[in-house]
């Protein structure tokens, strides 16, 4: 009859192939481990088929071989915490197993622990009591402390018999072994002790250090504290934030308007076009210009609700164009310039798009054109920067209205929306996010607590405005603040170009995609002034660490992370006053409520593995939290229900609260059982200096599921050879677990990359 197997069956096999897969990357035989194990390499090779119960004994003394922890053979993955781990009773990391024993790690998620706390159930049996103790050992030193019940202990050639209260430490390479006594179970606690080799210390370690304001403190009242209530520690840290006036609000008229009237001088934006032609644009500039392209999009019939897309890269026009369509309350979309003609025709009719404004470089109004055609659909059809038959001249046009656009009564404002933008998914079609006008008050966080805009300094995040990144760092928080924008219209990011424009143009706080730091920090940024930089940031994908020491050991300056979406504004952050850890993405920002949850959706605990969601019921709905997928009910259901958004995003937190990514719920790569983010090994790669950039990704394989795949780029000048190939694999085996190595690496002349920057794993 065949046997049925048990959830325990199931786990034991889990271990075994966990096992297996170590010892093959180690290169041990069974004999070898049978020595190293002190079994018989019959009872080896049975432990490693799971054929046989794994005592806590065997999987200790595997797990001190291999070099990992003995978690990531019960669990398949790393402990993470390294302050402190609490566990309440019952609670614990449970192996279940024969000889009337069952072991509860106390402290299975501490990482690097010098011993293992086990609260231990031996049940009584006659047999087990009247018949020679199994013995077994393992390097180290072990106390056993009886709590309830008695217990017989065997150490080498001494027996001893133990009572509630009685504590016994010994030897535990000598051979050991315990039954309960007296005709009752028992219940003790063994501490393991491990070998101590002397610690190195880590490379920078994860230390927090406080994040020191780039700014002194601003007396004077601005325009922001109309609209937001923050109020501050003596520190400049937040410590919560309110709105008012939220549902009027509209940011063209009630900010950019009424700073164009109250400090008509202020600097807005300088703008730096490809050929080098400086452009300066006060308040009073924007409010004007704005107004203009208001009264000018009305005369071409576009109204309150239509939707316009801007394809105007980094333009200067961009900025006359959505604060204009925010006046009028016609829905912005912005759209990169990268699409062709198959992406516009999908865009135009899933948004319903009724006009576009588009840039005269390059093919891109062609491919508009095309997609018109191909839709039947009959667009206004807007150029910037040049002249097209078929389309209107904005250039050439706009400026003949008027400078005046009056506010109505009946303005759009609050929870109307304002703006829609397609993501940038790495599967299926885009989905459309739809934002209201309250969106850019959200980003108020963003500008002051995070970007640390100084209202006197020169704010630089560097992105297409096609993405929602451009509108997180070139326009709403930072003109909240009253700070000026920096922007350069290039083509191709080029940090030989960028990196003199800090000094010449006095750039003091910065934000890029990790991408770009990479990039930057691939330079000789010894050659550079780069002292005008106060504050640095990052977002869009998790800052591999090798890339913040770098950049701090160039600049002094750490560079602080945060996370968001294009459905949301800043959701988690280093902000101003916290302390911050290098590679943590900080902690949840006020005004929304962020928790970790499992696939059940339950709260994970600390040092696991979960879901970053957002809570949405009652009142705490964040301002500037997405209203939903435009016209789309079935995917705004799946992400948003429960009175929880699901960003599909995992992280987990650690003891002081800080959260770490580790990737989306889809690139988890699960391998004989272990189970891998990609994010952690693509760290360990990237401390190599030879290589520009790493993409780690699954690959099928039919004994183990699925194996490690690193798609790499080589800094110019490196030829990519085996010799390198297994110098990568044997880097990471000695820097990490040995089980996250790629067995498979590629040397790849570009990463596959949405349009939006980010690596599409599913096509590495």
């Amino acid at each position: 009859m065949k046997k049925t197997l048990t959830g325990l069956d199931f786990k034991i096999q889990e271990m075994a192939g966990r096992i297996r897969e170590l010892r093959e990357i180690s290169g041990f035989s069974a004999q070898t481990m049978a020595l190293k194990t002190g079994t018989s390499e019959e009872e080896y090779l049975r432990c490693e088929a799971g054929q046989s119960d794994l005592n806590f004994a065997f999987l200790y003394r595997c797990a001190l071989v291999f070099g990992v922890d003995v978690t990531d053979l019960i669990e398949g993955s790393s402990p993470k915490l390294r302050s402190y781990t609490l566990t309440r009773a019952g609670n614990g990391q449970k192996i279940e197993q024969a000889h009337e024993m069952s072991y509860y790690n106390m402290a299975s998620g501490f990482q690097n622990r010098i011993a293992d706390p086990l609260f231990v159930e031996n049940k009584y049996s006659d047999e087990a009591f009247y018949s020679d103790i199994e013995l077994t050992s393992h390097v180290g030193q072990e106390c056993d402390l009886v709590i309830r019940g008695s217990m017989k202990v065997q150490v080498g050639g001494h027996t001893e018999l133990l009572h509630e209260g009685d504590c016994i430490y010994y030897d535990s390479s000598i051979p050991h072994g315990m039954v309960a006594a007296d005709g009752q179970d028992c219940l003790f606690y063994a501490i393991v002790l491990r070998p101590q080799e002397p610690s190195l210390p880590e490379a920078g370690g994860d230390r927090a250090a406080m994040i020191e304001t780039a700014q002194s403190p601003d007396p004077e009242a601005r325009i922001y504290t109309r609209f937001v209530d923050a109020p501050e520690d003596a520190n400049g840290k937040l410590q919560s934030i309110a709105f008012k006036n939220e549902q009027s609000f509209n940011f063209a008229f009630d900010i950019v308007d009424a700073l164009g009237r109250e400090k008509p001088e202020k600097l807005a934006m300088l703008h730096v076009a490809l050929d080098g032609t400086e452009r300066r644009f006060t308040f009073k500039d924007m409010k004007d210009a704005s107004s203009q392209a208001a009264n000018y999009f009305t005369s071409l019939g576009i109204r309150r609700g239509n939707r316009v897309m801007l394809v105007l890269k980094r333009h200067y026009q961009f900025w006359f164009a959505i604060l204009g369509l925010h006046k009028i309350g016609a829905i912005a979309i912005p759209a990169t310039n990268q699409l062709v003609e198959h992406d516009f025709s999908y865009r135009f009719q899933a948004a319903g798009v009724s006009a576009v404004l588009c840039t005269a470089d390059g093919d891109t109004a062609y491919h508009v054109d095309i997609a018109e055609a191909d839709t039947g659909m009959k667009l206004t059809k807007i150029m910037v920067g040049g002249s097209r038959d078929g389309w209107h001249d904005f250039n050439a046009e706009y400026g003949l209205f008027s400078r005046r656009y009056t506010r109505r009564d009946d303005a759009p404002c609050g929870g109307e929306p304002m703006l829609m933008f397609f993501t940038s998914g790495t599967s299926g079609y885009p989905k459309i996010a739809a934002h209201n006008y309250k969106y850019p008050l959200g980003h108020f966080i963003t500008a002051k607590y995070w970007h640390q805009v100084n209202p006197d300094g020169l704010h630089l995040t560097i992105s297409d405005t096609g993405w929602a990144k451009s509108l997180w760092g070139k326009l709403y928080g930072q003109w909240l603040c009253e700070g000026a924008v920096f922007t350069y219209d290039f083509d191709r990011f080029d940090a030989s170009k960028i990196l003199p424009m800090f000094a010449k143009y006095h750039i003091t706080t910065f934000c890029a995609p990790p991408t770009m730091y990479r990039m930057l920090i691939k330079q000789d940024l010894s050659q550079y002034d780069l002292s005008s930089i106060q504050h640095a940031t990052t977002a869009g994908e998790a800052l591999n660490p090798e890339v913040f020491y770098q950049f701090r050991k160039a600049t002094g300056l750490q560079i602080a992370e945060g996370y968001g979406q294009t459905e949301m504004t800043l959701g988690i952050g280093n902000l101003t006053g916290n302390l911050m850890k290098p590679g943590s993405m900080g902690k949840p920002i006020p005004g929304y409520g962020i928790d970790l949850v499992d696939p059940d959706g339950n709260p994970v605990a600390d040092g696991v593995n979960g879901e970053i969601c957002i809570k949405t019921s009652g009142d705490h709905l964040p301002c500037g939290l997405f209203l939903g997928y435009y016209q789309d009910e079935e995917r705004t259901k799946a992400v948003w229900h429960d009175g929880w958004y699901h960003t599909g995003d995992l992280a987990w937190r650690d003891e002081d609260g800080f959260y770490w990514y580790v990737g989306r719920a889809d690139d988890v790569i699960k391998s004989s059982g272990y189970r891998i983010g990609p994010f952690e090994i693509e760290n360990v790669i990237m401390e190599l200096p030879y290589v520009l950039e790493c993409g780690v990704s699954a690959a099928p394989d039919e004994i183990r599921g699925q194996v490690v795949k690193a798609s790499i780029v080589l800094v110019p000048g490196t030829e990519g050879t085996d010799e390198l190939k297994k110098e990568i694999q044997n880097y990471v085996k000695k820097h990490t677990a040995p089980y996250k190595y790629p067995r498979i690496v590629v040397f790849r002349d570009e990463l596959p990359k949405t349009i939006s920057g980010k690596i599409i794993r599913n096509q590495l």
